[in-house]
């Protein structure tokens, strides 16, 4: 019998990020009702969340952060153990990831609307791993397409995911890989045998909820969301 392959979503996004009001229990329970085994959880320029999520459930979510570089782009790292600080040039944050033995994974990298790296990752298109083949959140026709068909012309592995600021996203779309440790060679070897699984689109009204949650927070009395 062929061995069960595993659906990740590698772009999730908790509470912990300013767009987003989900709740981590959200995360599992939405997991376990649409049959996703593994998360990346990939907030905005912060890790905390995400790593403590990991250590509650260290056999079905994975630490990443998704940080705002100085050229502009966002840049996902896997497997951290340390915060890549906002505002870190692009070379010097792909360096930082892999000195932690991280992946770097350039996430909707020709989605202009949402800060794609674009024709840039090709400056360091020697230390990128992964490349975002689909995200549910990119709406505009082709932009995912052009993606895949970038990363595939350099030979890069293709990832995809949610990009899930809601539990109702999670799922959207996911990667399917053979079972694989929480570490970079091992999930990396899983992506290179695995497939893009799933290529949902989710609805564009999920970007208003994000801009409510941006206003929530801002709110008097509404709290820090650097507290979880």
């Amino acid at each position: 019998m062929s061995e069960r392959l595993l659906r990740v979503d590698m772009h999730v996004h908790t509470r912990a990020s300013s767009d987003s009001l989900t709740e981590p229990d959200a995360i599992l329970e939405a997991m376990a009702a649409r049959g996703i085994d593994r998360v990346v959880i990939t907030d905005h320029d912060r890790l905390d969340a995400a790593l403590r999520l990991a250590a509650r459930a260290p056999d079905r979510v994975i630490a990443g952060e998704e940080v705002r570089t100085a050229e502009g782009p966002d840049l996902i790292g896997i497997f951290l153990t340390e915060p890549i600080a906002r505002g870190t040039p692009l070379r010097q944050a792909c360096e930082q990831i892999l000195a932690q033995g991280g992946v770097v994974y350039a996430p909707h990298p020709f989605d202009v609307r949402r800060r794609g790296a674009g024709e840039r990752l090709d400056a360091v298109i020697d230390l990128i791993d992964v490349v975002e083949a689909h995200n549910a959140r990119t709406w505009a026709a082709g932009v995912n397409e052009r993606g895949e068909a970038w990363a595939r012309a350099r030979g890069k592995l293709l990832g995809a995911g949610s990009d899930g600021h809601t539990a109702g996203e999670i799922g959207t779309a996911y990667v399917e890989v053979p079972p694989f440790t929480h570490d970079r060679e091992s999930f990396l070897a899983a992506l290179r045998a695995g497939r893009i699984g799933a290529r949902g689109v989710s609805s564009p009204v999920v970007a208003a909820y994000s801009t409510y949650a941006k206003v929530r927070k801002m709110l008097p009395g509404a709290g820090n969301r650097e507290e979880e």
